[in-house]
């Protein structure tokens, strides 16, 4: 099995030909068995034989998240008889979907892992502990698994949480990569200070980072991702992905950007009008998915708001790379003429060790502008530090925040929902 595949070594003219050549199935499957798809091309009057390149595709209207929560069931391609495995969308912004995977999405699912995990380095035999949760319908997990037992590594299910376990099965079974949520590597470094492990010298060689950023745009670490490697010397590699893709972009070990894997999926960064943005700029990735059974998207807009980079990577491949996620484009704040994304916000609140957890809260005054209440645990109560916080806000960012100091057995709780799979930093009430 081919785990770095010949077409992302071909020439862009290639790559662009072989994805027009797959869109064209796509579509004809869409028009055969999708009831949404093929509803949208008789409304639009498209003749689906027109749409031969990848430039015909703006002809196409996009499909947005609202339209999947809308009309969840008609965006299934396949009878329930040809459904093994049911996930759901984490539901950030808004009521879950559903998504059905049949056999061979299954099948396409866990060679996506394979070639992403391929890229960050991961090799039959290795061992790599899965510090993420497999169930609650969730795809990433189920995916995460698949594409290493394709590959032929050893998998340690270990599933999110409780740094001594982690750390008793880092011990027993020696594994090479982790995969997690970075933010947790720091609560095992903590766990592995205070109870004087020898973490430094264990097996641990990498880490793929899932759910937060690790990187600034010019592909540098971010705060976060500082704040590890200067207690433990261990790669990070960045992967980006969503279910409703199945799809990820992962990095090599060039650590510039996520790979696109062009026989998966074709992308277009839009800006607002949905025009494809100019070379360089960012905009709101679209994507369409290739070779899925159950759920093909066409044209759907991702809401995730990225920049995509062209330059040839040196390790061979020939496909684009995508840049660290900017924003999501519901979450856009206005705060006094000023916009701003979340992730802007937690690299300045990572920047500070004594926060034990936070949560930014977005909510709009009584004239409708937008406020931001930050809520914080801190070690120890200090009018002080609260001013620094600030400070650091305005000499970062251009904008004062309102504070609010809070308990952190309080706090926690909302923070560190059991039934999230991320630490919910961000609420959005607006």
């Amino acid at each position: 099995m081919e785990f770095h595949p010949f077409i992302e070594k071909s020439s862009t003219q290639e790559i662009k030909r072989f994805q027009e050549d797959k869109l064209q199935k796509l579509l004809a499957y869409l028009e055969e068995n999708s009831p949404f798809y093929t509803k949208l091309f008789r409304e639009n009057n498209i003749n689906i034989a027109e749409i031969q390149t990848l430039e015909d595709l703006q002809k196409i209207p996009t499909t947005t998240k609202n339209d999947l929560q809308q009309y969840n069931h008609d965006f299934f391609c396949i009878t329930p008889d040809k459904i093994v495995d049911y996930s759901t969308t984490s539901g950030t912004l808004g009521d879950p979907v559903t998504f059905g995977l049949s056999d061979n999405d299954l099948e396409r699912l866990a060679y996506n892992e394979a070639i992403s995990f391929a890229c960050a380095g991961i090799q039959k035999g290795d061992v790599v502990q899965m510090i993420t949760t497999i169930d609650k319908r969730f795809m990433a997990g189920l995916a995460y698994f698949l594409g290493l037992r394709k590959m032929g590594a050893s998998v340690v299910r270990m599933g999110p949480g409780i740094p001594e376990l982690q750390w008793d099965s880092i011990f027993r079974y020696k594994p090479k990569y982790l995969i997690t949520v970075p933010s947790f590597l720091l609560k095992m470094i903590d766990y592995a200070e205070k109870h004087g492990l020898d973490y430094k010298n264990s097996s641990v060689y990498g880490a793929v980072c899932i759910g937060e950023s690790i990187k600034n745009q010019d592909f540098t670490d971010n705060i976060l991702s500082q704040k590890i490697k200067e207690k433990w010397n261990i790669k990070l590699f960045s992967t980006y992905a969503s279910t409703e893709m199945s799809t990820a972009f992962t990095e090599c070990e060039f650590q510039i950007g996520g790979h696109h894997h062009p026989e998966l999926i074709i992308t277009e960064i839009l800006d607002d009008e949905g025009n494809v943005v100019k070379e360089g700029e960012s905009g709101e990735l679209t994507i369409t998915t290739l070779g899925v059974e159950a759920i093909p998207l066409l044209r759907f807009k991702t809401g995730d708001i990225v920049k995509a980079h062209y330059e040839p990577c040196q390790c061979g491949r020939n496909t684009m790379r995508l840049g660290p996620v900017i924003g999501r484009k519901q979450q856009m704040i206005k705060y006094k003429g000023t916009t701003l994304y979340p992730p802007a916000m937690n690299d300045i609140l990572n920047d500070f060790n004594n926060i034990l957890c936070y949560q930014i809260v977005i909510q709009a005054n009584e004239i409708g502008l937008d406020e931001i209440i930050i809520k914080l645990s801190i070690e120890a109560e200090n009018e002080n530090f609260v001013n620094e916080v600030r400070d650091h806000f305005r000499a970062k960012l251009r904008v004062s925040p309102k504070i609010e100091v809070i308990d952190f057995d309080i706090l926690s709780k909302t923070v560190f929902n059991p039934n999230s799979r991320k630490p919910i930093t961000f609420i959005d009430l607006r």
